[in-house]
């Protein structure tokens, strides 16, 4: 399966140290994002808290077109770069850069004017709407400008270095904890403060991912001459589609909170706001895994080793179906306990919206490798179309369901789940089936034993929920530990096949993977 160059070995002993990066990574969210909710509730209050999700949800929308793009440049500069064509790299690296910034300077003034309106928009407490104002500039502008470096960093990503983008992140991140914890102290818990803390953690990522890039790859220059219209044409025909496909992406991911903002007021999105904060960390951890891959994906395609791409993809959406079935499956049984004692008791009542957000996402996160193929093969346009009218069915949705039953909050959810799975239950891995040329039921059948395992998971952690009557954090931290241990040896015993575990071992470091193998002959 992994018949790989000296080149392509390099690029795959990457993938552990990867791994471990985005681990280290996750940590530091899922530590900061724990604390900072019940942080930002107690010195905020539920409803301004709420200001601060719905402010990081709009970024999505104005930065739409840069991310897109990014994404269109990733895949032609990961060619350029693996084929050694340093001048084409050149000339792709600075008409995005350019281009980008263009796009960025002809937003800001509706980013301006977004913000000076969010308060006559949104449901915003009158005593927050000045502060609401700078916090929504000042977040939206901090994505704008992690969103033009991020042209620097798609060098890092063609030479399989995500273990220094995931600690430009990490910085980033604490940067903005670190800042809003220091404002609070100093002066008083404010919006103002949260905006202009994510402005200057954006800073200074911008300037590591400057400095890193330059690092590993010496030979993209920074040059306005080498700004080409016609190469502009030709990534913005691929990023148009990618645009398309990402609007409708947050017609699925972002708009159920301003829905719920705009039909049932603040504290109503404050509350789903606390729910929505697994449902990022689940995201983060599929993100975490599919991640390391995605270059292994395109390194695949660029070589045209085209069996081993399929391969690759057929594991990786079996190990992220497995591997995410364990914590949703847990997170879900014990909803109850987790909520109360994260937030308080008094959010133990948003149990039942956990499990409708959550459970849907052994479906919907283990495709998300797929979307890679399609980026490879520069087949974005149908994707992005299907992906477009079901977002707007899914908004539709989000406004008919609770209008009709009456089911508040709970209506948005279930709208959510139901368009997002019919998307990416049938949809996204039949057509990656046909870019391909392989069976339509091939990333389906990989699909399933990751919902087997989630149901189970979910049915005897909520068992044990209700039998042992856990109350206590040891308590609640023993019994995932026991599960998570008998779920791994289950899984690796009786859940994968020969081919799946010799994948699994790609995020093994390779030292370790040698002294295994090595003591696996000596046993025999």
């Amino acid at each position: 399966m992994f018949n790989l160059t000296e080149n392509q070995e390099t690029f795959s002993k990457q993938v552990p140290k990867n791994l471990l990066a985005n681990v280290l990574y996750f940590i530091v969210n899922v530590i900061i994002g724990l604390f900072l909710v019940p942080f930002f509730i107690e010195s905020l209050g539920v409803a301004s808290y709420a200001l601060v999700p719905l402010a990081t949800s709009l970024t999505g929308y104005v930065n739409l077109v840069v991310q897109s793009l990014n994404t269109s440049v990733s895949r032609y500069l990961t060619i350029d770069l693996q084929k050694k064509e340093f001048e084409k790299a050149n000339i792709t690296f600075n008409t995005a850069l350019f281009g980008t910034l263009g796009i960025i300077l002809v937003m800001l003034p509706f980013v301006v004017l977004i913000s000076y309106y969010a308060p006559s928009f949104f449901d915003i407490p009158t005593s927050q709407e000045n502060a609401a104002r700078i916090l929504f500039l000042g977040v939206i502008s901090s994505f704008l400008l992690r969103a033009w470096g991020s042209n620097f960093g798609v060098s890092l990503f063609a030479y399989n270095r995500l273990d220094l983008q995931n600690m430009i992140n990490a910085v980033n991140i604490l940067v903005q904890v670190g800042l809003i914890i220091l404002f609070f102290r100093l002066y008083s818990p404010n919006l103002v403060y949260i905006g202009l803390a994510y402005l200057i953690g954006a800073v200074v990522a911008f300037i590591l991912t400057i400095i890193f890039s330059r690092k590993i790859n010496p030979h993209i220059k920074v040059n306005i001459k080498e700004f080409r219209r016609l190469k502009v044409n030709e990534m913005t025909g691929m990023g148009g589609w990618i645009i398309v496909n990402q609007i409708g992406s947050l017609l699925f991911l972002q708009i159920d909170l301003i829905v719920v903002n705009k039909l049932f007021g603040a504290i109503a999105g404050g509350e789903y706001s606390v729910v929505l904060t697994w449902s990022m960390m689940l995201r983060t951890i599929a993100g975490m895994l599919v991640g390391v891959l995605t270059p292994v994906i395109l390194t695949y395609y660029a070589k045209e080793k085209i069996d081993e791409l399929i391969n690759i993809s057929k594991s990786t959406v079996k190990l992220t179906g497995l591997a995410m079935a364990l914590p949703i499956g847990y997170i879900c049984g014990f909803a109850p306990q987790l909520l109360s004692l994260w937030v308080g008791p008094e959010f133990a009542k948003l149990s039942l919206l956990m499990v409708l957000m959550l459970s849907h996402l052994v479906i919907n996160l283990p495709v998300t490798p797929l979307f890679a193929i399609n980026v490879a093969y520069n087949k974005v346009r149908i994707p992005g179309i299907v992906t477009f009218f079901m977002g707007i069915g899914n908004f539709l949705l989000a406004v008919m369901i609770p209008y009709i039953t009456g089911w508040n909050y709970y209506g948005v959810a279930i709208a959510g789940a139901i368009m997002l799975t019919l998307k990416n239950a049938f949809f996204t891995p039949w057509y990656a089936t046909r870019v391909l040329g392989i069976s339509g039921t091939t990333f389906v059948n990989s699909m399933l034993p990751g919902v087997f395992a989630m149901i189970l998971t979910g049915v005897v952690s909520g068992l044990v929920a209700n039998y042992l009557q856990i109350s206590g954090i040891i308590s609640l931290l023993i019994c995932g530990i026991i599960l998570t241990a008998v779920y791994l040896l289950a899984v690796w015993e009786f859940g994968l096949k020969p081919l799946e575990k010799q994948t699994a071992g790609l995020f093994i470091p390779v030292k370790i993977r040698s002294r295994l193998s090595l003591e696996a002959k000596c046993d025999r």
